[in-house]
């Protein structure tokens, strides 16, 4: 009589009680994965939306008074803001080809007239977050991630709204940002239609100077106008869009967008003109920059010095005249720059410059110049330094400039130390300027002592501690979130990992016969209640100090949590003691296990960066699965070698460019290949069931006569498609449109094809093979080049795990036929034909992770636009309907996650293991993954590198309920299949 680890052994009456106890506990093990599985959806739907209160929470406060500078009187009536959208600093000084300079107004300026530098923007380097640095000197509010980059998600304060009046012409995508909303305002924009990237975009400034003329002729004829326009305080705001539009239409190096640099030279020249022939009283400023670069592909975002480095040119009344340069050309006080880049290069030879004294700027600073130009408040939410370089001030009106500066930034700083200190029960204020009002009181006795260059040096000084004060209060609570979040996602991993021991491992059984039940329900009620204890206290907290509601969320799933686990403190402590049972080669194996598992943890997370890393590892692989196979396959025989060459094969891909070219006879040629893989399968599936080694994966409960003629109806409509992929491609080419007869065929066949697998055989084989051939067609006729013939290679190497794994399987029958029966008692079955999981089917989970991930990423997929090139369903639809162009593209993306996944499923009723501990297991994998995406959040840099490293820790967070998903919907195909029942005798024989 045999052992079966937990339900002992049975006779006669035994058997019947075994009955009722196994079904007894499957119901237990039904509810408690339920339960799990709703678990794990909720805690990871709360803690994904953590990174949106640890990362992007906006940095912007209100309730600060403003602070003017103390100016007798302030160096300029009105100010002129001209911000050439796109302009690269380099474009704008180097010369032409026939070297001359594209902006010789402005190079006037720069060396009898004003001040110049660059002007370093922070990524992401796009319009909103120029202009809001610019105008309102803070960078992007990271909030505005989750809003859209072109609404305001926090009202803030700007030089617009604390100016007499502003009067601003433009881009409707820039000026309503800051106008819409402003009652001192006048203000019109083009419509949108004007924006038109198959034109020279130029005429979109001449639109914008034009506007503002138009306005001054009016003057002459309105006098509430011209009375308006003769005030002090005011601001002209020119938006120059055609660089942009320009840049990105035709490139940076081409002759339009280089026009376009002359174009906006000359408007700064007219606008200069007009403005002193109106006023003619030497009180205008004038400031011309832009809010970021362009690259040389024609776009922008990023950090790259193309696109943080603008140009900025000031001149006018307040602004000192040019200097000579002596030494290092760089003038100003700044160090380091936002966009964290090496600005202490000398000026490029080719701009013509370096003998004029160059001030270089973080963008932001240019918000407090223009504010202490007008004798302004600086904006209240401005984090920008005044860049003194720039200003033609006496040694007193200098020190109160910055200090104007200083306490509106410290008046931000206190605000929030406000907020949160009344807030918190054990707050921690920031140390270094606790005691502030004494350095303020020091600063003024200094400048009533004329001791200028003392008090300066104070003030600069507060300023940059009052910056770091404003960090450490943005990030005040991430310390505290970051702990609840990490402890609750290595709670729920040990959650896991408990539930797989105590119901997937002969370990269980063991733990159960030798703990009372009674008293460990007893415990686990104590634990229960403490924790509800600890729960209500921190909640209590929490409302005390009037906490987000999410905080609840967070803090209640992790305390949570972690009673579950010190319930099971029983358990825990049976593995503790099994494991000091254990000799020193289980734990050899144990720690070889471990760090293979970490290893391909970490190469799939810095996949997702970095696709070719899959290249090497299937490279390796194919290496490393040879060499077991040739071991474990004891006579000569070609699957090792078939195992290599399909590995290499895969690693190809990765390699590939995401944007897919298109070429359709790769595509027909695909169809081939499939045919015949799809026939290389049948001939194994008819001609090895025979074989002891190949009976597990051939094996038939009955032959159904259909069963051949189905597959070749499958093999048909394979062809059909290919066929129809050539013809429908062709005429759609010639004649623009595609034809309806063509349509109906592709969707009779990509909607047939996938429904036969289901009337398949029901061995392993032959229901996998089908089930490839089902989904071929509709694959074929969704590609567009050579993720065509990818499908075909993931095919094979799914085949190549089928093969190892049974390979794996009939050497581990082999020997369990002469291990005795005590020794057995690690492969004992749960029931149902499945066994308890051992330390080395730890490799399932693995190997479905890597093969997952590679049909996630292996021809670009969600990680690229090659995944949504919209030519991809033309053999389906060509009129426009998103909805349904969106849903095939995203079914395309879905064949190869089924195909892995009807795989894994075929692997663990052959292997004989239990799906859901092996699901189990993908998740807790997965969660580690998790945890690294999470502190590899970026909430700065390009919009572009924020969207990825939220979207790759969304990913990983919803795989617990992606695959799931897909298990639900792969289980039609595979519940079905059948294995051979176990045999206690297996032989060998050879092919």
């Amino acid at each position: 009589m045999r052992s079966d680890g937990i339900l002992g052994v049975g006779g006669s009456d035994q058997s019947r009680a075994t009955a009722v106890v196994v079904a007894s506990r499957r119901r237990w093990l039904k509810r408690r994965e339920t339960w799990l599985v709703v678990l794990g959806v909720a805690l990871h739907a709360v803690y994904m939306l953590s990174i949106f209160d640890i990362y992007f929470k906006t940095p912007i406060v209100h309730g600060m008074d403003p602070v003017p500078p103390r100016f007798s009187e302030p160096p300029a009536k009105r100010l002129v803001l001209l911000i050439s959208d796109g302009l690269r600093a380099d474009k704008f000084f180097e010369p032409d080809e026939e070297g001359k300079y594209r902006a010789p107004f402005l190079r006037n300026v720069i060396k009898n007239q004003g001040r110049w530098g660059v002007s370093h923007a922070r990524p992401p380097t796009e319009s909103r977050p120029g202009h809001v640095a610019i105008i309102a000197g803070f960078y992007e509010d990271p909030s505005a991630v989750t809003k859209g980059w072109k609404a305001n998600p926090v009202e803030f304060d700007s030089v617009f709204n604390q100016s007499r009046h502003t009067f601003a012409f433009g881009s409707p995508d820039i000026i309503p940002i800051f106008c819409s909303a402003l009652p001192h305002s006048t203000w019109n924009s083009y419509p949108h239609e004007y924006e038109d990237f198959a034109t020279d975009a130029s005429f979109l400034d001449e639109w914008s100077f034009d506007q503002f003329e138009s306005l001054l002729n009016r003057s002459h004829e309105d006098p509430k106008l011209k009375e308006l326009l003769h005030k002090d305080k005011l601001v002209v705001f020119l938006h120059l869009l055609g660089c942009d539009s320009n840049g990105h239409a035709h490139r940076p190096y081409s002759s339009i967008y280089l026009n376009n640099v002359k174009v906006v030279d000359k408007i700064a020249e007219r606008v200069y003109h007009l403005l002193e022939d109106y006023y003619r009283d030497n009180r205008t400023s004038y400031i011309f920059t832009a809010d970021h670069g362009m690259s040389d592909k024609g776009s922008h975002g990023d950090g790259h010095p193309t696109n943080t480095d603008t140009p900025l040119v000031a001149w006018g009344a307040g602004i000192k005249y040019p200097k000579p340069a002596s030494g290092n050309s760089h003038s100003d006080s700044v160090t380091t720059f936002v966009d964290k880049h090496a600005h202490d290069m000398p000026t490029p030879y080719d701009w013509g410059l370096r003998r004029v004294e160059r001030v270089d700027v973080n963008q932001a600073d240019i918000a407090p110049l223009m504010s202490t130009l007008l004798g302004l408040p600086c904006p209240v939410n401005s984090v920008g330094n005044l860049p003194l370089g720039y200003m033609k001030l006496n040694e007193a009106e200098e020190v109160e400039a910055v200090l104007a500066n200083t306490k509106q930034i410290l008046n931000q700083l206190l605000r929030k130390s406000y907020i949160k200190s009344s807030n918190s029960l054990f707050f921690k204020p920031f140390n270094p300027l606790v005691h502030h009002s004494s350095s303020l009181s020091q600063i003024d006795e200094l400048i009533s002592a004329k001791s200028y260059e003392a008090a300066m040096k104070l003030a600069v000084d507060l300023r940059n501690l009052s910056l770091e004060g404003l960090h450490y209060f943005q990030t005040y609570d991430w310390l505290m979130l970051m702990t609840v979040i990490t402890l609750g996602y290595t709670g729920w991993m040990i959650v896991l990992a408990l539930h797989v021991l105590q119901c997937y491992s002969s370990l269980s059984g063991d733990f159960s016969r030798k703990e009372n039940l009674s008293v460990q329900k007893k415990d686990s009620g104590k634990v229960y209640i403490s924790g509800c204890l600890l729960m209500a206290i921190l909640s209590v907290l929490n409302l005390v100090e009037h906490s987000p509601p999410l905080y609840h969320a967070y803090i209640g799933m992790t305390v949570f949590l972690w009673t579950q686990i010190f319930s099971e403190y029983r358990l825990i402590r049976g593995l503790w003691r099994y494991l000091r049972e254990r000799r020193a080669g289980y734990f050899i194996k144990l720690l070889f296990a471990a760090a293979v598992s970490v290893v391909i943890v970490e190469l799939l997370v810095h996949s997702f960066t970095e696709r070719k890393l899959y290249t090497w590892f299937f490279l390796i692989a194919g290496v490393v699965a040879s060499i077991l196979l040739h071991f474990s396959i004891p006579w000569r025989s070609g699957i090792p070698f078939f195992v290599c060459i399909s590995c290499w094969f895969l690693s190809v891909f990765t390699l590939m460019p995401a944007e897919i070219p298109d070429n359709n006879n790769l595509v027909v040629i695909s169809g081939a290949i499939i045919i015949v893989i799809s026939l290389a399968a049948k001939w194994l599936d008819t001609h090895a069931e025979g074989n002891k080694f190949w009976q597990s994966i051939t094996f038939h409960e009955s032959r159904m006569p259909l069963c051949s003629m189905l597959y070749f109806i499958q093999i048909f409509l394979v062809g059909v498609s290919s066929v129809m992929v050539f013809l429908s491609t062709k005429h759609r080419t010639q004649n623009q449109e595609l034809h309806s007869s063509h349509q109906l065929i592709n969707w009779f066949v990509a909607g047939s094809s996938m429904v036969l697998p289901l009337f398949s055989g029901n061995g392993i084989l032959s229901r996998l093979s089908s089930i490839f051939l089902g989904f071929a067609p509709p694959f074929l006729l969704l590609s567009i080049g050579y993720e065509a013939v990818f499908y075909s290679a993931l095919g094979v190497v799914l085949l190549a795990w089928i093969l190892f794994e049974n390979a794996s399987h009939h050497s581990s029958k082999v020997k369990d036929s002469f291990l005795s029966e005590k020794y057995s008692e690690e492969h004992v079955t749960i029931g149902s034909d499945e066994r308890y999981l051992q330390l080395s089917d730890v490799r399932i989970p693995l190997i479905f992770m890597v093969l997952f991930n590679v049909a996630f990423f292996g021809t670009g997929n969600f990680a690229s636009i090659a995944s949504f090139e919209i030519s991809s369903v033309y053999r389906f639809i060509t009129i426009f309907s998103p909805f349904l162009m969106a849903a095939l593209l995203i079914f395309k993306l879905f064949i190869p996650f089924m195909l892995v996944i009807c795989a894994f499923s075929a692997i663990t009723k052959l292997v004989r293991v239990p799906r859901l501990g092996c699901y189990f297991l993908v998740i807790l994998f997965s969660d580690i993954m998790t945890i690294h995406f999470f502190f590899l959040v970026k909430n700065t840099g390009s919009w572009m590198e924020i969207g990825n490293s939220i979207s790759h820790f969304g990913i990983v967070s919803a795989q617990v309920v992606f695959v799931l998903l897909l298990f639900a919907l792969t289980n039609l195909y595979t519940r079905s299949i059948r294995v051979k029942p176990l045999s206690t005798s297996p032989s060998l024989k050879t092919l």
